[in-house]
């Protein structure tokens, strides 16, 4: 990994940084809405999961994510893919997500804030919305 990359997982380790997307389209006492939008070799850097949450491809393409533990997966998506998680008490996952396809990869992200065994993580800024 290289120095850029481990400044940014340091810095997803450390406690309060809660920016698991690039745009934060809605906020609630239950939820977070959050945007992503890759183009082809953009990457979202290095986050901190804590809440349910559950994703949702809205384009087809391709992605990498390194892992807090050096793991590092790639996955296909078509239109509507969605994947679901869920944490216990003290649990996290920590990744980045790079676009490794030639065509813009879009997700919507939704945390879920009540059910969760976690407190939200708070966000660096309040994000437009």
């Amino acid at each position: 990994m290289d120095d850029r990359h481990q400044a940014e997982l340091d810095h997803a380790l450390s406690p309060g940084y809660g920016m698991v997307g690039q745009r934060l389209l809605s906020e609630t006492d239950t939820v977070r809405v959050w945007r992503i939008d890759l183009h082809p070799g953009e990457r979202v850097p290095f986050h901190t999961h804590v809440l349910n949450y559950f994703w949702t491809a809205l384009s087809a393409g391709r992605s990498r994510s390194a892992f807090a533990d050096g793991k590092s997966v790639e996955t296909s998506y078509e239109i509507g893919t969605t994947k679901h998680f869920t944490y216990g008490e003290g649990e996290r996952m920590v990744h980045d997500l790079e676009n490794i396809g030639d065509t813009v990869l879009s997700f919507t992200t939704v945390e879920l804030k009540i059910g969760s065994a976690n407190e939200p993580l708070p966000l660096p800024i309040k994000a437009e919305q």
